[in-house]
């Protein structure tokens, strides 16, 4: 053994030690730290020869890197739509390293199990029936692509073929049809080898990001009973606006479609009361996304790829090998994902929900979305700026009153300022800013802090 690996593996219980005041530290330091900040430029260093073992390590991180990391993790950072990592989570996920389990293939652990019953308290929480079974992806953007990889064999299914067997050639023109679809859905079709292109946006309600159901309803019309993909939307990134989900599925009674649903972050809007409607008819769709470390609060990467129709999302990726055994009837996650191995994804969400249950849980969505709304309250009362959108759920999209050009500007200025992390965006052609709540620890006080900062900069 190399001597380096040797010493550490003696010492390992004191270095975790270390690890895990380091670890504190960070986290005691989250309130103090930049929310964001412009990278600095670094000079690759060259990669060591002998290694200089895991304290010199630690040290080395916590001069070179650590100084330019975000407050990600933070109450301030409401950059695009972004969690923490609850206490338990946290827990979970060293563990996850610990154990280092590649829950792929049940041959070997009761990790493919873990997975399933996690799934199975998920689908609980956001009102799906058992009919819809779900494996672990990275994030939103895989799980949309599962999602839409399942709905094109659905396609070729219609027209008596398989573009798992015979490619995409076979299926003819493809027509995926949104109102406000996300950046991730274009590139899910790219990889999928139906393009970008085959996109058709349908008309919004007026103001809204929501799809004219109408107008879905005529664009599907003119297709002329030929197949088709939808794509609603559950919490869209600018305005958190959600389509219809019920009025869109009862258009299957008079048109043929698969319907996806992108509820990457609205899905958790079900464990809300007053906004729990605006999840009707999600148990319709025949696939769903839900991203896991947005509003669960679980660490990167994690997400849900909820289908209906399994036997078709094991057509499209089911891995024979004789090594790998016999698929039986209930397929391990090798055969339902791109990944042939992964990290125990399900772990951090296993115990935060073992942990706080649908009720902690419920309270951290209920709270996100009062402190939303506050911080929409406080900025409508500023002259400077203006709401762009009413606040729906948890996202404040809001632009400059007299310059929405120089929004740049502005949001260059807040993470400047180390208070907060703002995106920018442009909604309805007018250059903003959208400050999303997803994080546990977000609080009062940290509205208030955001308010003033914006404030201050106020251009």
């Amino acid at each position: 053994m190399h001597p380096r690996l040797d010493d550490d593996l003696i010492h390992l219980p004191e270095l975790l030690d270390t690890v895990r005041a380091q670890a504190v530290r960070l986290l005691t330091g989250l309130d103090s730290r930049p929310v964001a900040q412009a990278p600095a430029e670094h000079r690759p260093a060259p990669l060591p020869a002998d290694g200089a073992g895991l304290r010199e390590a630690m040290e080395e991180f916590a001069r070179r890197w650590e100084p330019g990391f975000s407050a990600g993790a933070g109450p301030r950072y409401l950059g695009f739509v972004t969690g923490g990592a609850t206490p338990a989570s946290l827990a979970g996920d060293w563990l996850t390293g610990t154990l280092d389990q590649n829950p792929m293939s049940g041959l070997d652990s009761s990790a493919p199990d873990l997975e399933r019953e996690t799934v199975a308290w998920l689908r609980e929480l956001f009102g799906l029936s058992a009919e819809h079974e779900g494996t672990f992806v990275s994030g939103a953007t895989m799980s949309n692509f599962a999602g839409l990889a399942t709905a094109r064999e659905w396609l070729g299914e219609q027209r008596g073929v398989s573009a798992a067997e015979q490619g995409v050639a076979a299926l003819g023109p493809v027509h995926v049809l949104s109102g406000s679809p996300h950046s991730s859905i274009g590139k899910a079709l790219s990889m999928l080898g139906l393009g970008r292109s085959a996109i058709r946006t349908v008309d919004l309600l007026p103001g809204r990001e929501s799809v004219d159901v109408a107008r879905l309803a005529e664009a599907l019309e003119s297709l002329d009973g030929a197949p088709a993909i939808v794509v609603a939307n559950a919490g869209t990134v600018n305005t958190g606006d959600f389509d219809d989900l019920r009025a869109v599925a009862a258009l299957r009674e008079r048109h043929p479609f698969w319907l996806h649903v992108d509820a990457a972050f609205g899905a958790f809007a079900a464990l809300s009361p007053e906004h729990a409607h605006l999840t009707d008819g999600l148990d319709a769709a025949d696939s769903v996304c839900v991203d896991l470390h947005k509003w669960l609060n679980v660490p990167y990467d994690s997400a849900v790829q909820f289908t209906r129709r399994r036997d078709l999302q094991v057509r499209v990726f089911q891995n024979s090998a004789a090594y790998l055994g016999p698929m039986g009837d209930r397929p391990d996650p090798v055969h339902l994902t791109p990944e042939n191995s992964r990290r125990l994804r399900a772990l951090p969400a296993w115990f935060t929900l073992a942990a706080y249950g649908r009720d902690g849980h419920a309270e951290i969505v209920r709270r996100d979305i009062a402190l939303a709304t506050r911080l929409g309250e406080r900025i409508a009362a500023m002259p400077a700026y203006r709401l762009l959108a009413p606040v729906r759920l948890n996202v404040v999209c809001f632009t400059l009153a007299s310059a929405p050009e120089r929004v740049g500007e502005l949001a260059a200025a807040v993470t400047g300022s180390g208070e907060a992390f703002l995106t920018q965006t442009v909604h309805d052609g007018v250059p903003a800013l959208r400050a999303a709540f997803s994080n546990w620890r977000t609080t009062e006080a940290d509205v208030e802090q955001v308010a003033r900062t914006l404030e201050r900069l106020a251009l």
